[in-house]
């Protein structure tokens, strides 16, 4: 009996030891996924701050909360496993599907542009109090939809790192990285978002108290800065998206140019500029394909009456 119980504990130990070696497994895997997509995450991490200018300071954490449960439902629920179905059956359609959710970020900036262009600006507007509780929910809502797709563009990205892995291993690495990447974006937005309400308490005291107001008045030169790098973000992720899906799908000439002088840049000046060439590319690219895409909206809305036109017609 206790060479049998002996033999169940070597297994259980046996057992256990397996599984904390497939647990730094997959901690390193998603450790390598989660760096290569870091420059999403960047973009991810600017964008956020502007669906929460215009709320009062009580209802600023419970808005980034409400996209933070948003991004984990769009990393685990619909994007972790439809890209793991589709690596697994129909990998070509990844590029594809990818290309939609940049043009749709394309689009969205490109509309932001033309909102301050036209006078019609977000900045422009009354406050999310006045607007009431829709406002919220609608520009969660916003913020949510967009995260779905720089979302889409991290886990795709990490999942080129762990294709080598087997499936179960895989799916656990991209959990990893969804929780620990969801936790590292929304959880810097809030310290940013939050900061005037440091600086705040810090003015009360006289041996913070010029520091504290300095951070008060530029927080929200800080935030409208934030918002307008949060726009600039949309374009150069759709248009570097759009570029790259141009390229997996055998159209190589815009890319060319761009790889090559962007190489060329980073050859003569390093790798820092070779990406900001790269990125002013994209962002051009993002610009022209938006601004296409926002005509071509604007004429099917002038063609196709809207249901709160037809409402009014109907009175």
């Amino acid at each position: 009996m206790s060479g049998g119980l002996a033999a169940l504990l070597d297994d259980v130990a046996a057992i256990a030891r397996a599984a904390a070696a497939s647990v730094d497994d997959v901690t390193a895997a998603a450790a390598k996924a989660s760096s290569h997509a870091v420059g999403v995450v960047v973009d991810d991490t600017a964008v956020t701050p502007r669906y929460i200018t215009g709320f009062t300071p009580d209802r600023e954490l419970p808005v980034i909360w409400k996209i933070a449960k948003g991004s984990i439902r769009n990393k685990t629920l619909i994007i972790l496993p439809v890209i793991l179905i589709l690596s697994q059956f129909v990998p070509w359609l990844l590029t594809p599907l990818l290309m939609v959710g940049g043009l749709y970020l394309c689009y969205e900036g490109a509309e932001k542009i033309w909102e301050a262009v036209s006078g019609h600006s977000a900045a422009k507007e009354a406050p999310a109090l006045v607007k009431g509780d829709d406002y919220e929910d609608k520009m969660v809502s916003g913020a949510i939809r967009t995260d779905l797709i720089l979302s889409a563009e991290i886990m795709v990205i990490s999942l080129n790192d762990v294709t080598d892995l087997p499936f179960l291993m895989r799916a656990g690495t991209l959990v990893v990285v969804a929780f620990v990447i969801t936790a590292l974006v929304y959880g810097v937005v809030a310290l940013i978002v939050k900061m005037d309400d440091v600086g705040l308490r810090m003015s009360t005291n006289p041996r913070t108290a010029g520091f504290g107001e300095g951070l008060v008045k530029a927080m929200p030169h800080v935030l409208q800065g934030l918002s307008t790098v949060g726009i600039a973000a949309m374009l150069w992720v759709g248009g570097h998206i759009l570029l790259n899906g141009v390229h997996e799908l055998g159209w190589d000439a815009i890319y060319d140019v761009v790889h090559h002088w962007s190489e060329a840049a980073a050859e003569a000046a390093g790798g820092f500029v070779g990406w900001l060439v790269d990125t002013a590319f994209s962002l051009v690219f993002g610009v022209l394909i938006g601004a296409v895409a926002v005509a071509v909206m604007h004429l099917v809305h002038k063609i196709l009456p809207t249901k709160k036109d037809g409402a009014a017609e109907a009175h």
